[in-house]
């Protein structure tokens, strides 16, 4: 009995000093953690007092917690808030980048109940550690939204008859008109050169000019007038919009290179092969940048809404099903977006194909469709940001970063949830029509289409709700298959039927998470 008191004795001193001296502490958290038992180590850091605490977090190799995420999420979670309970100034540098980018990279990836509840509460402690890092990861998810929107400018443009073709060619062409005219002007200018080389430089005086005769006027006229038809080509007016079609399309790829290169320094393990593409990639770093936004969101909501007696005994975890009475049933709107689908096909295609100007190019009225929805999409959510950010400016609150800011914006995203059927959309839809005809300005007639402005209100009306669902529904904006896949597209009707080729894309799918639940439509 004695002995077995004197051990228990032992492992109490032996444990006291592990919790008391820094060096032991770190010693006990590496080896748990090595032997992947995060939450033991959590427990020993949640225990750990203030000076101890602080020196086993400058010692500990926080790399490798960040290699074992999500499983680690916990223990570097603890971590976080023990430092923010002690109010130090400055705090420890504790990698909080590289644990937001680990963060994006997984919920970029999977976008399961399972890891989000796992990696929520981490999330929240990471906007509170450091509360800059909502906005770099916002900024993050901007600059690859815009990456991914610039690979989409390279398609194809239309030249001085209306033509879409490759920008090379028509940059080609138009440079060809160029050269032709200017040989036909210096030929002009060397049949003028007897003239105006050799005269007098005195005949070109104020005097000399008022006394011009009849003649000299006509035959001037006639000269300068035969240059200038020789010069002034209508059909040369288009290389300065082709110059600047090309800039753009510099500036967008070397954005895409300029992400991919950061999102490679943040995952060096990263599969860039030849062979995958690169939207891909973008996308789904944009889906994990906008999942971790919506975990410290929904989290800082959460700690700054008032519980109540009943609430006082759940986890402390958010569920999407706590705002199941508050959101439309999925069904419905993926039904109201197959809705504005059949509208497209029933009324709009057959009123595109019935302006005259689009006769020419029987296909023009399927992209400009596709357009049409994809450019929806964006609009309603750059309405969505721009309104939320209006009202935290209109109190005071715009660049804020605070639990009951959180809360507030959580509050606004219900309330126009709430009520997306009436909210006004009229903005977008001027958006979507305004970037349509603007592009194809060759073709004015878009402008007073009934039938297009139609489309654009429903678009708009239908990504509305779609936009502010928690989590959101999204457009599969993968648009680089070249082979039909069956769980993810669907043929035209009047495509060819003996191929899978895909010729284009006519709408775009819907997905729910990874999990497509309408499917696209293309041309074949």
């Amino acid at each position: 009995m004695n002995e077995s008191r004197e051990r228990i004795r032992r492992e109490r001193e032996r444990e006291k000093n592990t919790y008391t001296s820094p060096r032991l502490a770190l010693r006990r958290v590496l080896l748990l953690a090595e032997g992947r038992q995060f939450r033991e180590a959590a427990a020993i850091v949640s225990r750990l007092g203030p000076g101890v605490l602080q020196s086993v977090a400058a010692d500990l190799p926080v790399d490798l917690l960040v290699e074992a995420l999500p499983h680690s999420s916990h223990l570097i979670e603890t971590l976080l808030n023990r430092l923010i309970s002690l109010e130090v100034q400055p705090r420890p540098e504790l990698q909080c980048e590289a644990v937001a980018w680990r963060l994006v990279g997984l919920l970029g990836v999977d976008q399961s109940s399972g890891l989000r509840a796992r990696t929520a509460k981490l999330a929240n402690a990471l906007a509170q550690y450091t509360p800059d890092a909502r906005d770099t990861v916002d900024a993050r998810r901007r600059q690859l939204d815009a990456a991914v929107q610039g690979l989409g400018t390279h398609g194809l443009t239309a030249d001085s008859s209306g033509t879409l073709i490759s920008l090379h060619i028509a940059m080609k062409n138009e440079l060809q008109r160029h050269v032709d005219v200017y040989k036909q002007a210096l030929h002009k200018l060397e049949e003028l050169s007897p003239v105006t080389l050799h005269s007098d430089p005195a005949s070109s005086s104020h005097q000399r000019l008022l006394s011009l005769s009849h003649a000299d006027v006509e035959r001037r006229l006639i000269d300068n007038k035969s240059l200038l038809t020789a010069v002034d080509k209508p059909a040369l007016r288009q290389l300065p919009t082709l110059v600047a079609q090309l800039a753009a399309r510099v500036e967008s790829d070397k954005a895409v290179l300029a992400c991919v290169g950061q999102i490679k320094r943040t995952d060096p393990t990263l599969d860039l092969s030849d062979t995958r593409p690169v939207a891909g990639v973008l996308m789904s770093y944009s889906r994990g940048c906008a999942a971790v936004l919506g975990l410290m969101s929904e989290e800082s909501a959460e700690q700054a809404a008032p519980r109540s007696h009943a609430d006082s005994a759940s986890d402390g975890y958010h569920s999407d099903s706590d705002d199941s009475q508050q959101q439309p049933d999925r069904s419905a709107l993926v039904s109201q977006y197959a809705a504005v689908w059949a509208m497209a096909a029933e009324e709009v295609l057959p009123a595109l194909a019935a302006l005259e100007p689009l006769q020419a190019t029987p296909h023009l009225k399927y992209k400009i469709v596709f357009s049409v929805v994809v450019l929806s999409f964006r609009a309603v959510i750059s309405l969505r940001d721009k309104r939320l950010a209006e009202a935290k400016a209109l109190l005071g609150a715009d660049g804020a970063s605070s639990p009951a800011v959180a809360s507030f914006v959580a509050a606004a995203t219900r309330l126009m949830r709430s009520t997306a059927h009436t909210f006004p959309l009229g903005e977008a839809e001027r958006t979507v029509i305004n970037q349509v005809v603007s592009t194809l300005r060759e073709y004015p007639c878009l402008q007073s289409c009934g039938a297009l402005h139609a489309l654009a209100a429903a678009c708009c009306r239908a990504a509305w709700p779609l936009c502010l669902h928690a989590p959101p529904l999204r457009i599969d904006t993968d648009f680089t298959p070249v082979v039909m896949n069956l769980e993810r597209h669907v043929r035209l009707s009047n495509s060819s039927q003996r191929s899978d080729l895909i010729k284009s894309f006519v709408w775009p799918a819907l997905m729910d998470g990874n999990r497509c639940v309408f499917r696209a439509v293309v041309l074949t």
